[in-house]
């Protein structure tokens, strides 16, 4: 009787229906929230120079004008370049209320080569990064120097009479002379005084100082943002 009575319970749990479980609830993931950056905290202003135009070492460097524009203080710069070498802004710096920022960037905007003796000139756009407080009402842009990197056939065509020359008047007593090389025309050490190594008068004829114009000059302006 027993086991009829388990076989019927048996039979009645298998026909009845089954009883769904629940679902599993997942937890929910939010997005990261990105940091709010209010654009009206970086002001847009522009500003002209009252002197423009300075001249130092035979260099003509105009600042047209400098404007704010987000983080980037930027301004339009114009020299005249020394020769047909690929000269570009060596050294600037941004000075207001105590601080002397030196990081700079450049993009160059215009280039005129120097044509029948006459002088060339290059635009670049010149930016500094500055917090949105920086008080510009009374800031210098200051261009310490511009330089160039000479190509191998500068050389022969531009520098050796300067370098030469350069020598002769410091008392130097290193000669120098062009030869062809695989068909290049190539500056080479033709002489140097006996206490003076290879390596030590190579030091001094290709020195930056021979490449490099210093200035500095000097654009003081007014930007209130």
């Amino acid at each position: 009787m027993k086991k009829n009575i388990l076989l019927l319970t048996l039979l009645l749990a298998a026909c009845m229906p089954a009883v769904e479980q629940p679902a599993a609830v997942l937890p929910q993931i939010l997005p990261t929230p990105t940091a709010y950056i209010d654009a009206a905290s970086y002001p847009t202003a522009q500003v002209a120079l009252d002197a423009p135009n300075q001249s130092a070492s035979g260099i003509e460097v105009r600042m047209e004008n400098v404007a704010m524009d987000g983080k980037n203080l930027n301004a339009n710069v114009c020299f005249t370049l020394p020769d047909t070498s690929d000269w570009g802004i060596l050294s600037a710096s941004l000075t207001y209320a105590g601080t002397v920022a030196q990081e700079f960037g450049t993009t160059l905007s215009s280039i005129q080569e120097p044509v029948n003796g006459g002088a060339g000139l290059r635009c670049d756009t010149l930016t500094f990064i500055v917090p949105p407080d920086a008080d510009l009402t009374n800031a210098i842009i200051t261009i310490n120097a511009i330089g160039a990197m000479p190509r191998t056939d500068d050389y022969c065509s531009i520098y050796l009479p300067k370098i030469q020359q350069s020598l002769l008047e410091r008392g130097i007593g290193i000669t120098l002379d062009c030869a062809d090389v695989n068909g290049v025309q190539t500056m080479r050490i033709t002489g140097f005084p006996p206490e003076m190594t290879q390596q030590q008068a190579e030091e001094i004829v290709y020195s930056p100082d021979f490449y490099t114009v210093k200035g500095p000059w000097n654009f003081p302006f007014s930007l209130t943002q």
